[in-house]
Formats: C-alpha cells, sequence, structure tokens
C-alpha cells in the first residue's frame, strides 16, 4: 500500500511537472515563419453603385462614370458632367495570402475616398487588385456590407453610429494570378523568429536537431534558423508539419519597463531588478485663497468706502512615503512598495526615472 501510495505521489509530480513544462514551450508554428511565405497587399480604385443618394459630389467620381460608361460602350454628350448622387468613388484593398491560387476568394475592403455619406446598400463594380509591381492579381466585386449608420432630419440634426463610409466584402475578390514561392525553389527553409533572441534561436536549433537528427538546422543569427529540407514538394509539406509542431521554450524578454505617458500605463515585466536603493516620494501643496475686506466709515464721517485685498497663503507638504529596495528585488516587491505608499502613475513615473538616473534600476525603460 505505502509502494502503491509512493508510485502515486511520483506520477502526480511527474504529471505537474510535465504541464509546467508544456506551459512554458511554444511551438515552432508560434515562434516563426518560414522566409518568402507571406501575404501580399493589393490595391485598387473602383465605383461602389446603387447608394441612396448619399453618395459623392465630387468631380473625379464623375470623370470615373464617364470613363466607366466610355468602355461600355455608351458615350455621354460632350460637356455633360454627371452628377449622380447613387454612386462613390472608393479604395479597395485586400491581402493576397500566401500560396493563393487563381480561382480562390479572399476578403476585400472597400473605403470612401469622395464625401459619400454612407456606402450602405451599395454593390462594388468590377474593380481590378493590383500589387506592388502593379501586375493585376486579383478581380473585386459583390455587394457591401457596412456596419455603420447615418441619418439626418429635415431639421439639420444628424447622428452617425460607427463609420458608414467603410465597407467589407467577404470572398469578394476572386484570385486571377498566384505569386511565385520560395517555398519549393532551394535545399533549405529559412524559419525567421517574430522576436529576435540568441537563446531562443540556439534552443530552436537544438529542439530541432533533437528530432530530425543531428545537422539539420543551424542557426545563422539572432532571427534566423536553416533547416536542410526534401527536395520532393510533398515530402517538403510534411517535412515542415513536422518542424512546426516541435515544441521549444523561448526565453524571456531582456529587462523593460514600458511607460505611455498619453495614458498613464507602465508595464514592468517580470525580469526588472532593482540594486539597493532608498526612495522617498513626498508632494508639496499650496493654496492661496483670497478674502477681501470691506472698510467702511461712520455714517457721520467723511470718507469713501474701499475694498481691501487680503491673501490667505497656506502651504502644505504631505508626510514623504519612504522605502528601500534590497538586492535585487523582484516585479512584485517593486508592485508592492510603489502600492503602499499610494503613488500615481505619474508618481511611478518619476521614481522609474529616478532610479534609472541613480544607476539602481536594472532596465531599459521605454516612454511611448
Amino acid at each position: 500500500m505505502k509502494l502503491f501510495k509512493k508510485t502515486i505521489q511520483i506520477i502526480i509530480f511527474l504529471g505537474i511537472a510535465l504541464a509546467s513544462f508544456q506551459v512554458h514551450s511554444e511551438r515552432i508554428k508560434d515562434l516563426a515563419s518560414i522566409a518568402g511565405v507571406r501575404s501580399n497587399q493589393l490595391v485598387g480604385y473602383g465605383l461602389v453603385v446603387g447608394l441612396n443618394k448619399s453618395g459623392d459630389k465630387t468631380k473625379f467620381t464623375g470623370q470615373s462614370l464617364r470613363s466607366m460608361m466610355a468602355r461600355l460602350g455608351i458615350n455621354l454628350p460632350a460637356g455633360v458632367d454627371p452628377k449622380s448622387k447613387n454612386i462613390a468613388a472608393v479604395a479597395v484593398h485586400a491581402d493576397l495570402p500566401a500560396f493563393a491560387k487563381p480561382g480562390q476568394r479572399i476578403d476585400v475592403t472597400v473605403s470612401s475616398i469622395g464625401d459619400a455619406k454612407s456606402l450602405r446598400g451599395g454593390s462594388l463594380l468590377m474593380t481590378p487588385l493590383k500589387g506592388a509591381d502593379g501586375q493585376v492579381y486579383a478581380i473585386a466585386q459583390g455587394n457591401l456590407v457596412v456596419g455603420g449608420l447615418s441619418a439626418a432630419g429635415a431639421d439639420g440634426s444628424s447622428i452617425t453610429v460607427n463609420n458608414p463610409s467603410v465597407g467589407r466584402i467577404a470572398g469578394g475578390a476572386s484570385v486571377e494570378r498566384s505569386v511565385p514561392s520560395p517555398f519549393a525553389q532551394h535545399n533549405e527553409l529559412i524559419f525567421n523568429l517574430h522576436s529576435s533572441d540568441f537563446t531562443t534561436a540556439n534552443r530552436m536549433v537544438e529542439a530541432i536537431n533533437r528530432v530530425l537528427g543531428a545537422n539539420t538546422a543551424k542557426a545563422m543569427d539572432a532571427t534566423s534558423v536553416r533547416v536542410g529540407a526534401p527536395r520532393d514538394v510533398s515530402q517538403r509539406v510534411t517535412f515542415v508539419s513536422m518542424i512546426e509542431n516541435i515544441n521549444v521554450s523561448p526565453d524571456d524578454a531582456s529587462a523593460k519597463i514600458i511607460v505611455n505617458s498619453r495614458t498613464g500605463t507602465v508595464v514592468i515585466n517580470n525580469k526588472v531588478r532593482v540594486q539597493p536603493v532608498a526612495i522617498s516620494h513626498g508632494s508639496l501643496t499650496v493654496t492661496i485663497s483670497e478674502n477681501p475686506q470691506v472698510s467702511q466709515p461712520n455714517a457721520l464721517a467723511a470718507g469713501q468706502t474701499v475694498v481691501n485685498p487680503q491673501s490667505d497663503i497656506q502651504v502644505e507638504e504631505e508626510k514623504p512615503h519612504m522605502f528601500v529596495f534590497n538586492p535585487g528585488v523582484s516585479l512584485n516587491e517593486i508592485v508592492d512598495a510603489v502600492n503602499k505608499v499610494g503613488a500615481a502613475p505619474s508618481d511611478l513615473v518619476a521614481i522609474l526615472e529616478a532610479l534609472k538616473a541613480a544607476g539602481a534600476l536594472r532596465a531599459e525603460l521605454i516612454i511611448i
């Protein structure tokens, strides 16, 4: 029975240890991406039609309508400016995913570039989407879904909910051209870490070599890890799938303190340490109040009523709070010490800057 209980305890301990290890480890898929395997940005210019008199009044919208009608074989009379309130000039943009093939559908976002009040209820006409090289990679068209709403009354009052000048079309563009990918062009693959770190890159190399064999992976620098890959594309897909699911324990980030001076937000990571230092923090309050005194002569005496100014100045100094940081205190101790003295975010920033100036703060202080 004792042996059985002891075995159960060992199993529980190992389970807790493994669970703790898994919590702190992450898949390579979540830590890095393959060089060259990325999405590409597309953009185009088009027209949204079918609006309920909430379109543009700009001249370039009329010019765009005239050009579109000419391409369809309809020539408007010279000098006629089509001022339709049911159309709007829009910019259309989308992200073309890696390995997207012709015929696949992607989502597009449509944004007004004129003075249209709302795109609600409109339809986007056929719009070519071009890449940075000027080539057309997709064609967009469809009915818009607009989350915003605007309404106006006859007396001039109006209300706007969200943004009615931006809409979205789910699967609104058809891919017409695929982007060449370096995935199958070389004998090796390069994995780039999302956050550069020498320790994490080294641990990633060790994890890959432990699973796939020695010298399979080599670190190039703090960001990139080179991995030898099979020549056959189908085998390469299986190979990458295996690598992506290998668990790696990333190293903790370097000691940093981030201060947002606009919102007063202060973020301190768990690697921040403070050297032995004593801090005294207090505040001085000066109050000036005016109590004018009226001087009025007796009824039988000659004279004038005058107002004599009288100022009362009071100086109040709060009892300064003093606390001591022992060598290498942790994040919890820093937060507890600051909370005990009731320091506001602005006070905390002043304390951190003073610690940095004194050379007692072992962290990078970043103010955004």
